[in-house]
């Protein structure tokens, strides 16, 4: 246990984060092929779609029942019926964007699955933008003592959100709509404001896992519900990643993450947070 500046101490020893952060890496890794193959279906679909041609779901259509029920097992195994409550709304927002506006595009100009990958990355942006806001306090001194094997899994997670973001906005360009790359979402100042309010790294371990748990039920949602096969490959593909994000933040927490028999949607985001 590291006790740091202020009197808040990390749970786990320094040596047990970082071994969880090097197993989320290396499940990231392995993820990045199909995720990067998913998105390149969902993108011909979607051209396909637009040139009023058959929706041809691509080579990978057979694995999409697997992809859907492992995404749903694995993120069961990482999610949490924790002790500690439901986490505040958590900040965040990417470089160069402080007040989450629109991407400088007309209103309703996603519609469909787009809409969905829309949404998906302005999370995943929000994400980005949280983890950075934190590292920037944290060497600020605003967040007292921060342990380096915290700074570590916070740099690995927002690299692995920029991943994500990076799919999804090459499926809007596929499709001829702008990418997104800042945080077109209606809660965004809320969650600036909660990060400015943070002092401690377990107030911000709590709100980024607010983050993770909406992104990672967002996914599991849209896996039953967008009509797109490689759109529902792909988000199968991310959501376990980000559960793991969240199952080790609630460690962080001194939370043991319990595996829930029948994983909630209750979290995820609703695609009126859309501000495009």
């Amino acid at each position: 246990m590291t006790t740091t500046e202020g009197g808040w101490a990390l749970p786990i020893s320094e040596r047990e984060l970082a071994g969880l952060t090097r197993e989320m890496h290396e499940a990231h890794q392995e993820t990045l092929p199909a995720m990067r193959a998913g998105a390149l279906d969902l993108a011909e679909e979607v051209r396909a779609r637009a040139a009023g041609g058959p929706r041809d779901p691509g080579r990978r259509r057979f694995l999409l029942g697997a992809g859907g029920a492992a995404a749903a097992l694995a993120l069961a195994a990482c999610s949490s019926s924790g002790s500690g409550g439901s986490p505040e709304p958590a900040p965040g927002s990417p470089s160069g964007s402080a007040s989450g506006s629109p991407s400088g595009s007309a209103s309703g100009q996603y519609t469909g699955d787009l809409k969905v990958v829309a949404l998906a990355t302005a999370l995943e942006n929000q994400a980005v933008g949280a983890y950075q806001a934190a590292l920037d306090a944290a060497k600020a001194g605003r967040l007292g003592t921060v342990p380096p094997a915290v700074a570590s899994f916070i740099t690995t997670a927002m690299g692995q959100h920029a991943d994500h973001a990076k799919a999804w906005n090459s499926v809007l360009t596929g499709a001829g709509k702008p990418a997104i790359t800042d945080v077109p979402l209606s809660n965004q100042p809320a969650t600036l404001q909660a990060l400015g309010a943070a002092t401690d790294v377990a107030t911000v371990a709590k709100l980024a896992l607010s983050l993770e748990d909406q992104a990672a039920q967002t996914y599991l949602f849209a896996t039953y519900n967008v009509t797109s096969p490689g759109g529902i490959a792909t988000a199968a593909t991310i959501a376990p990643v980000e559960a793991m994000h969240a199952a080790i933040l609630h460690y962080v927490l001194g939370q043991y993450p319990v595996p829930d028999d029948f994983l909630p949607v209750d979290k995820a985001a609703s695609p009126s947070l859309l501000t495009v």
